[in-house]
């Protein structure tokens, strides 16, 4: 600490105000050491692994596209099916080995009812991956109309099974 005084009190009174100057003089000092003993803490220890010349394991994922019209009607692989036989189909391809990713493609127009009914019987039958298809870029009906959808939100890819073939973004979860 430095003794004195500044100010008009008189001698005597002593300044009680820390001197940085030391203190930073040693926080370099100390970081220059940590900077050059860093690269010298990390150990190698040198193994020769096999090499091996094997070819890699090409597995395409498997999907199923199942599309909802406006008016409810099911479209599973773009073929038709009741919405009955649809607890079966899950229940069937949820034994399969890979299991495989149900993409919802439902209409704006869709009941969300629906869609839940649909998600409650792919989980119940034991159904791990599930996802949406949107398109990105079109606004969200009744929402802002900038040009763009909120954040966060995509409206539902629009028609049945005569939409376009490649789906913009999948959504898994």
């Amino acid at each position: 600490m430095a003794f004195g005084s500044f100010d008009s009190k008189g001698p005597g009174s002593t300044m009680s105000e820390i001197n940085m100057v030391p203190l930073i003089d040693v926080m370099l000092v100390l970081l220059v050491i940590f900077i050059i003993t860093a690269p010298l803490l990390s150990h190698s220890i040198r193994i020769n692994v096999p090499q091996v010349t094997a070819q890699p394991v090409e597995q395409k994922p498997v999907v199923i596209d199942l599309a909802i019209d406006p008016s409810g009607a099911l479209f599973w692989n773009e073929q038709p099916i009741a919405e009955d036989e649809l607890a079966a189909r899950f229940a069937a391809e949820a034994g399969v080995d890979p299991q495989p990713e149900v993409r919802i493609r439902a209409d704006v127009e869709t009941r969300y009812g629906l869609l839940a009914q649909i998600m409650g019987a792919a989980r119940q039958a034991g159904m791990k991956r599930l996802g949406f298809v949107t398109t990105p870029g079109q606004p969200v009906r009744g929402g802002p109309q900038t040009g763009s959808a909120p954040e966060g939100a995509a409206p539902a890819a629009t028609g049945g099974p005569a939409a376009s073939p490649a789906p913009a973004a999948a959504h898994g979860g």
